[in-house]
């Protein structure tokens, strides 16, 4: 029988549910060389072919993003958290079981598809349910992918050391969506649309202070990942690591990441949530020049992984301005401020390599300290807009 909108187990559910969402993510980048060596027979894959698999894998992750949106507003969260999860396990059992590539191809889509629904539907039912916390919230659900992506490698790590079959660990993992599903399916989910009706998508296009948020999360994606996708190689090129040295940066990048989003979440409303953006922007810029030029590898790694705990919550507190902002936004305006989001995560690695051929991989990781820098005068901008608009209507 359906109960009522528990806001607490629910709230933890969806926490939980964002660690499903890396494994989506993180699961395929660990047993890539695996992967290759499964599905080239004589030789390996191609470097294209598994670049293609991570590429399928991101189309369906996008995909699952800009469905999602305006569909959950008409019909609700509940389906698309329970197909979200179904997918996964779908997605899981299929790469388990493909005998080929094309049939592991569209295996990793579903997979990324899944991935990107839970990724689009999660923001939204967690800001309708901590309406007086939004920043706290937000920053403690996507802490949990970061956890999340902690697990998933440190899985992937020994599943390679004892030697165990990254097939195994699919039919292992599969246990994980599909115990979410279970215990979402009696839960009763709050409506993500007010009954005053949403806010259309084009009404919110057409004004300033959104578009300015846009830009603003298009930048805090591209922070974000401009740093994560390029630390391992970065450390090994240029900063002269071993592999392993190299691979684990990324790895504590991704603990330091949990700790900024859990460190904003336990501060709650103690701290103005345009003040962490600004702080978390301008530490970034700091630290990214550092890591970039620093002479002594040791404190240059350091700094990038440091970097992952000053930029941990540029995205997720810009979610939650914006829903405090347009609390009847819907699920249609986190699906926009994901698909930016995500856009910015795209660009800047490719930025980063592209200055890297042109110097070196120095100054491409320089390169990316550009986006928090013109992050700077955007949040000031949103902030200052904001407290006109609020006095204007007092």
């Amino acid at each position: 029988m359906t109960r009522d909108v528990q806001p607490k187990l629910l709230t933890a559910l969806c926490y939980a549910a964002m660690m499903c969402l890396a494994i989506g993510v993180n699961l395929l980048p660990v047993f890539l060389t695996s992967i290759g060596a499964t599905f080239g027979g004589e030789q390996p894959l191609s470097q294209e072919e598994l670049g293609r698999l991570g590429a399928v894998t991101f189309a369906g992750l996008v995909a699952g993003i800009v469905v999602t949106g305006p569909v959950a507003d008409r019909f609700g969260a509940k389906p698309f958290v329970l197909l979200a999860n179904l997918l996964m396990v779908s997605g899981l059992a299929g790469m388990a079981l493909a005998g080929d590539y094309g049939e592991l191809l569209v295996m990793v889509f579903i997979l990324g598809l899944g991935a990107g629904m839970l990724d689009m539907i999660l923001s939204p039912v967690v800001a309708a349910l901590n309406p007086e916390r939004r920043t706290a919230a937000m920053n403690w659900l996507h802490s949990y992918f970061c956890v999340g992506s902690v697990v998933t490698v440190l899985i992937g790590m020994t599943a390679l050391a004892l030697g165990i079959d990254w097939r195994i660990v699919c039919w292992l993992l599969i246990l994980f969506p599909l115990g979410l599903t279970a215990a979402f399916l009696p839960m009763r989910f709050p409506a993500l649309v007010a009954d005053s009706g949403r806010t259309p998508m084009s009404a919110l296009l057409r004004r300033a202070w959104f578009l300015a948020a846009l830009l603003a999360i298009f930048l805090g994606g591209a922070t974000e990942l401009g740093m994560s996708q390029w630390l391992p190689a970065y450390a090994e090129i240029s900063l002269g690591f071993l592999p392993a040295v190299a691979a684990s940066g990324l790895l504590f990048f991704s603990v330091a990441m949990a700790l900024g989003r859990m460190a904003v979440g336990m501060l709650e409303d103690r701290v103005n949530p345009y003040a962490v953006l600004a702080v978390g922007a301008a530490t970034s810029v700091v630290l990214f020049l550092l890591g970039a030029f620093l002479q002594n590898p040791t404190l240059a790694l350091l700094a990038c992984i440091a970097a992952g705990f000053a930029g941990s919550s540029l995205w997720p507190t810009m979610l939650a301005v914006a829903a405090d902002r347009y609390p009847d936004g819907g699920a249609s305006m986190f699906a926009v401020l994901a698909a930016f989001g995500n856009a910015g995560g795209i660009l800047m690695p490719w930025v980063v390599g592209a200055v890297g051929d042109l110097h070196d991989l120095r100054w491409g990781i320089a390169t990316s300290a550009i986006a928090p820098l013109l992050m700077l005068p955007l949040v000031g901008l949103l902030f200052v807009s904001l407290r006109a608009r609020r006095l204007l209507e007092a």
